[in-house]
């Protein structure tokens, strides 16, 4: 008889032909299992060699424990004593993560329930669970395993965890820089040793991932500062004994401060020479500048791109003078083929119809390749607001070198709704509101809504239709429906109240890509209701022209927006220019001119300058001598001058207590704009210092009604105002406040320095 063991133990055995082979000891695993892995077979000659390779295998397989081998006559017995396996994975005191977080963990690393439990893979998943905590800073950590043994050779894992305190980053130093103040470096870093937000923000755990990121806007900031040749030799990270303090150190090289001796252009430009040239950022006795360097080699090959050369290729070939301090660059320029896009495949529009997509393409098939329009198409479809993303590529042809197809795929939003929302705005009180919409009827691209709001001020109800594409070229055509109730004397502004109901059809053209005019044609019947306290100018105007009156409106209007983001711009314009009018035909007859520019100039990577000016002028003409008072403008608070109360500024009627509004305006605003201290990288609040200034006057007044106790704000000239401003696009809705220091007051004026509003109102 021959036995070997797991201890390889080798009994001398004659060899012999193998007649049957028995497997012992199985619990769960199938024989044939064992057959498979074994390189043994019936008919095989059995010999001290081949028992040893097949106990080799069986243990390789990690399903047994203990594997013996017997010969007994010409029949080879197999013994073994299977693992146990997993029954119940039991995880307690886990705080930071999920059960769930940390059996995934688990598994990735081969252990987990249904799984054949082995000791060492146990030691690792424990270890990797604890690399999980590392990652949050929880050094301190413990993580206990028991193994509880069950019957049926099955078996019970608990992981008690004791997660302790997250340890804090307590210094942060780089060692060896000299050029700059340690402050202006770690500015540089998202990693901090902590400050009032850091209970929110956690910038004062340490992350490896996070510290990687912030030694490559270390080396970014250094070599966009003129050090060329900067590196970071190491970077060490220790904690305290009591692993609750963490110190980080960086070691680097500076080198010496380099600048621009020349700028050279070579290559087959396939372009102007003297307009590539003014693509470039950094120009000759600049300080060398790399993400100067890094957008010219970007917009270089854009023009090439929009040339129809898709894959033309920039480089930059630095000559160093070391003596000199100063290096030359020559930007080498190579086009490749031209190109055409030969298809454009759409993929992911379930619901939209092709011709949807496609009519916002400026990137057709069998046309020359063009980067910008390439991304025009894109900002087109994203602008639809139908999709939740948009991704084109454009990878060459097979065997086509001048050939690339144009792949667009979409992933698509739910276009209809219904919803509801509630809101507080001040000086209104609460406004409650809903909607049903729909954004892609039956994927045609057309819109419809039914809106509702109410509140103490403002009463809505309306009906909108809008076909986006009326015409092949992208004339649009909408039409409304509206009922509105407007009722000033709610919160004291005025003593009135009208009410409007109406209907309009509205055509858009596009000019440009960026332009477009807009016209409507309405008509509406507006009751004025006054009261026994009512500004006289305003029981008069009743008197004259009647409590119900019927308009026939105009507008044409015209709109530029070249910002970059709709959301939170930092460069662009939006320019405004409408003029309203009360046609001949109507009751009233009169007209409003209306004009907004809004800039935004990125001052840095932080903060942006937004710079805002609005013009108003209104007025009757025709059988109606005034402007109507219900269409006068009106100014203070949020939207004009911040500080000032809502709609307080400009003539007031100190016999009916009554702010009259005008029929001038003029509005500036100042702002600089930065993502909230301790939240730089938070992209929904957003904090800004602002200057406010704006004047409202009305020349319809007369000499006779300012003696009688109504003030004009022509003689009062401008309100200014500067503070401190909040946006937050909470999950909620947009929520807006404002803390303001009035710098001009006037007898009449309302003052409000704290000012907020939340949510969204129709």
């Amino acid at each position: 008889m021959l036995g070997l063991t797991s201890a390889s133990a080798v009994f001398a055995a004659d060899p012999f032909v193998i007649k049957d082979i028995r497997v012992e000891g199985l619990q769960r695993t199938e024989p044939g299992t064992v057959f498979s892995y074994l390189p043994l077979k019936v008919g095989d000659t059995f010999s001290d060699d081949k028992a040893r390779d097949s106990i080799k295998a069986l243990f390789a397989t990690g399903f047994f424990n203990d594997v013996r081998i017997e010969a007994r006559g010409d029949t080879m017995i197999v013994a073994v004593a299977e693992r146990p396996v997993i029954t119940q994975l039991n995880i307690n005191g886990a705080k930071e993560f999920s059960k769930d977080q940390l059996k995934k963990a688990l598994k990735d690393n081969g252990f987990a329930e249904s799984m054949i439990f082995d000791q060492a893979l146990l030691d690792g998943a424990v270890q990797e669970l604890k690399r999980q905590y590392y990652s949050r800073g929880k050094y301190s950590v413990e993580i206990k395993p028991s193994v509880t043994k069950l019957e049926r050779n099955r078996v019970a894992v608990t992981l008690d965890i004791s997660e302790g305190v997250t340890a804090e980053i307590k210094e942060i130093r780089i060692v060896g820089a000299d050029a700059f103040k340690q402050g202006d470096l770690l500015d540089q870093f998202s990693l901090t040793t902590g400050g009032w937000l850091s209970w929110i923000t956690k910038d004062n755990q340490y992350s490896k991932q996070k510290l990687t990121g912030d030694l490559e806007k270390l080396k970014a900031f250094y070599q966009n500062q003129g050090y060329m040749e900067f590196r970071i030799d190491s970077s060490q990270v220790s904690i305290s004994p009591d692993k609750q303090d963490m110190y980080l150190i960086v070691n680097v090289h500076e080198g010496k401060k380099f600048s621009v001796s020349d700028i050279k252009l070579a290559g087959d430009l396939k372009a102007p020479e003297e307009e590539l040239r003014k693509l470039i950022l950094i120009k000759p006795g600049d300080v060398f500048d790399n993400e100067k360097v890094t957008q010219s080699v970007k917009a270089l090959s854009e023009r090439l791109g929009n040339e129809g050369y898709a894959f033309a290729n920039v480089n930059v070939l630095p000559d160093i003078d070391h003596d000199k301090q100063t290096a030359a660059f020559t930007f080498f320029v190579d086009p490749g083929r031209k190109t055409y896009v030969r298809r454009v495949n759409i993929a992911g529009n379930t619901k939209t119809r092709d011709e949807v997509v496609r009519r916002e393409l400026r990137q057709l098939e069998g046309a020359p390749y063009a980067g910008d329009k390439v991304k025009r198409s894109k900002d087109r479809l994203e602008l639809l607001g139908y999709f939740e993303d948009v991704n084109i590529e454009t990878p060459a042809v097979p065997d086509a070198a001048d050939q690339v197809d144009m792949n667009i795929s979409l992933k698509e939003r739910s276009t209809g709704s219904i919803s509801a929302s509630l809101g507080y705005v001040q000086g209104e009180g609460l406004v409650l509101g809903g909607s049903i919409s729909q954004s892609n009827i039956f994927g045609s691209g057309k819109y419809m809504a039914l809106n509702l709001s109410t509140g103490k001020v403002n009463r809505n109800i309306g009906l909108s239709f809008v076909d986006p594409y009326f015409t092949p070229d992208g004339v649009s055509l909408g039409y409304d429906f509206y009922s509105r109730m407007y009722n000033p004397d709610a919160t004291s502004i005025s003593a009135y109240k009208t009410t409007t109901n109406g209907a309009d059809v509205r055509f858009g053209v596009p000019v440009t890509e960026v332009d477009r005019i807009n016209f409507t044609l309405g008509v509406e019947k507006t009751d004025i209701t006054t009261y026994s306290n009512s500004p006289q100018q305003y029981i008069d105007f009743v008197n004259q022209y009647g409590s119900s009156n019927y308009t026939l409106l105009g507008t044409v209007g015209w709109a530029r927006d070249t910002r970059d983001s709709a959301l939170w711009p930092t460069r662009g314009a939006i320019i405004k220019a409408a003029a309203d009018a009360g046609l001949p035909g109507g009751s009233l007859q009169y007209y409003r001119l209306t004009h907004q520019q809004t800039w935004f100039f990125p001052v840095s990577k932080t903060f942006t300058l937004m710079l805002n000016g609005e013009l108003g002028y209104a007025d009757g003409y025709g059988k109606t001598k005034v402007l109507p008072f219900f269409q006068n403008f009106y100014m203070g608070g949020l939207g004009s001058v911040r500080g000032y109360d809502t709609s307080s500024i400009g003539p007031y009627d100190a016999v009916a207590n009554s702010y009259l509004g005008g029929n001038r305006k003029a509005v500036f605003n100042a702002e600089v704009l930065f993502p909230f201290p301790g939240m730089k990288d938070n992209k929904s609040v957003r904090a800004s210092v602002f200057f406010d200034a704006g004047t409202l006057w009305n020349t319809n007044l007369t000499s006779q009604q300012n003696a009688a106790g109504i003030v004009s704000s022509a003689s009062d000239g401008f309100r200014y105002s500067a503070g401190l401003a909040l946006t937050w696009l909470s999950p909620v809705g947009p929520m807006k406040f404002s803390i303001a220091n009035p710098l001009k007051k006037e007898p009449n004026d309302k003052l409000q320095r704290f000012q907020f509003q939340l949510g969204t109102a129709f």
